[in-house]
């Protein structure tokens, strides 16, 4: 082999090396409890299978739409995930309301999360990330004594140590946390 092929099939492997690196499944950013891959737009990822599907003829749980759903919310693919969370058959769980919730904020329609929040929070009162969440739409209006009953009531759930009350103190703590 000459030194010109070595080196013509270094640069075609290093380039099949880089290409597969972005052709697969992308793992959500944020969340570290989140483990559920995203796909390109149009596809959801079927845990059964373990791949990105097409979203329509996909044949997967309300579990796994939502699952799904708050990865790509995750990940800031907030209009995504509310067009997933609308494939969902069960409109009416916690998970799903607090979902589109967390979705529905981060666009910046606060009182609209607030009210899927509120609504998430009647069906499963013990549900903590749901009240980690209502606490910080709290702390963006300002509403700090509502978000510390919150806080408080994650303290009653899981006391100081989980997730959820360590982030909503950093949030009251600091706004730009949010």
């Amino acid at each position: 082999m000459t030194i010109t092929t070595a080196r013509i099939a270094s640069i075609v492997l290093g380039g099949c090396l880089v290409a597969s690196a972005f052709s697969g499944p992308v793992f959500a950013v944020g969340d570290n409890s989140s483990t559920t891959p995203t796909c390109k737009k149009g596809e959801i990822y079927d845990q059964k299978t373990k791949k990105c599907v097409k979203q329509q003829s996909a044949n997967v749980s309300d579990k796994n739409r939502a699952d799904y759903a708050y990865s790509l919310a995750k990940a800031g693919r907030y209009e995504e995930a509310l067009a997933v969370l609308d494939t969902v058959k069960d409109q009416h769980t916690a998970e799903v309301l607090n979902y589109r919730g967390y979705a529905t904020r981060k666009l910046g329609r606060t009182d609209e999360g607030i009210s899927y929040y509120l609504q998430s929070v009647k069906m499963d009162p013990q549900y903590a990330k749901v009240r980690e969440y209502l606490g910080e739409a709290y702390v963006i209006k300002g509403q700090l004594d509502l978000a510390k009953d919150q806080l408080n009531t994650i303290k009653a759930i899981c006391g100081t140590g989980c997730e959820e009350y360590q982030d909503l103190n950093a949030a009251i703590l600091d706004p730009s946390k949010i």
